[in-house]
């Protein structure tokens, strides 16, 4: 049992905690409460979040306590971003639409009615002000600027406001509120996660544990899988749209979404990673990492059905036996001239029109199979025209 909760945790502060609390629930005969609590900031999930889900879902499936902290107070107000800037605040509609959202995707992963669902908001915003003063007085800005975001920041002269500053103390009451064991996040909460056992402390209560997930790496091998990089594999993405953007991985990247991302069994995931060392195709590997992905998130067959797509659409060469998605001429917002970059950001509209631009300047754009690399070019809108926008997108106007 210790083996798989250990499992893929990158961080556990202190190290011995595990063990310790499990032998005190026994003892005790009790769940341990274990948080997460996360800022909905934006109303989608993706894989990286699923690295800690799943471990929250190995506690749930011990019988003990899951409670996720919606940020419905702490997102209000902004918190550092890890950058060299704070996030902007969201209002109370956008929390409200974002948490829903949130709440829906997880279940997902973990047993949502198994869950307990609590808003920071209920006790932030009962909160004196001379009560935050209290709880402020109990860090000391030396142990603030410990945080690599905060320290960069003021040796660069960048400024840092005062409320990025109470914004770890926030989330560290949390924890002091629900009483947690155990506080699960990835490994760039852990400033903020350890801030939660020293409020604990300083209430008199005995401290959490911290449990650090490693951080997925995105599409590109990079950075780290983000909305804002569009860089994600949505655990709302169609199955295509997953085995696609499965398949785009760079190689490199082969291990790391084999332990953090498949749930095959740990025997089978070392024989996969050894066949890669061993020269087997990077391609089959990816498709069996694909198939698994969507098995999660969809069912076995969707997961074959993608990968029959995934093989006529990208490995068939032939352009016009490609599947095309239909797209009504009348739909389309007329411009006069109709321009291949403004068709093009209209049949794509989720991508800005810089990245339309470039994606047409570097030959990326396929009309009646003719790669046009003109932005400015005037297309004529006429029904049976091809458009391939991509590796992945293509339309067909009616």
């Amino acid at each position: 049992m210790i083996r798989t909760l250990q499992e893929n945790a990158e961080i556990i502060l202190p190290k011995n905690g595990l063990e310790e609390k499990l032998r005190q629930a026994e003892k005790e005969n009790r769940k341990l409460i274990i948080k997460l609590g996360f800022d909905p900031t934006a109303p989608d999930l993706h894989l990286g979040h699923a690295v800690v889900l799943k471990k929250l879902r190995q506690f749930q499936e011990l019988g003990h306590q899951v409670v996720i902290v919606v940020g419905s107070f702490t997102a209000r107000i902004g918190d550092p971003t890890g950058k060299n800037k704070a996030r902007k605040p969201l209002t109370a509609e956008e929390v409200k639409h974002n948490a829903e959202t949130y709440i829906r995707q997880l279940s997902k992963v973990i047993d949502v009615e198994k869950s307990k669902i609590v808003f920071n908001s209920d006790w932030l915003d009962a909160l004196p002000f001379s009560e935050v003063i209290q709880l402020m007085s109990k860090v000391t800005v030396a142990q603030l600027m410990h945080r690599n975001d905060f320290n960069k920041r003021f040796t660069e002269n960048t400024p840092i406001a005062m409320h990025e500053l109470v914004y770890p103390i926030l989330q560290g009451f949390d924890s002091v509120q629900i009483g947690s064991d155990i506080e699960m996040g990835g490994t760039d909460q852990l400033f903020n996660c350890t801030m939660g056992r020293q409020l604990q402390e300083s209430h008199g209560n005995p401290p959490q544990i911290v449990m650090c997930m490693p951080l997925l790496k995105g599409l590109e091998g990079k950075e780290k899988m983000s909305k804002s990089l569009n860089n994600t594999i949505g655990l709302t993405d169609g199955p295509h749209e997953m085995f696609g953007k499965t398949m785009s991985i760079p190689d490199s990247l082969i291990d790391e979404f084999i332990d953090l991302t498949t749930d095959f069994p740990p025997i089978e995931k070392e024989n996969i990673k050894l066949s890669a060392q061993n020269g087997e195709n990077p391609m089959n590997i990816k498709k069996r990492i694909a198939r698994n992905i969507i098995a999660q998130y969809h069912n076995e067959e969707s997961a074959e059905q993608a990968e029959q797509f995934f093989m006529n659409q990208f490995q068939n060469k032939n352009f016009d036996e490609k599947v095309f998605e239909p797209v009504l001429i009348s739909s389309l917002h007329h411009h006069r001239p109709m321009t291949l970059a403004v068709l093009c950001h209209q049949l794509k509209n989720n991508e800005s029109k810089s990245f339309i631009r470039r994606l047409i300047l570097n030959g990326g754009v396929q009309v009646n199979n003719e790669k046009l690399t003109d932005p400015d070019e005037e297309i004529e809108l006429i029904v049976g025209k091809k458009i391939k926008i991509g590796k992945r997108s293509f339309f067909e106007l009616l």
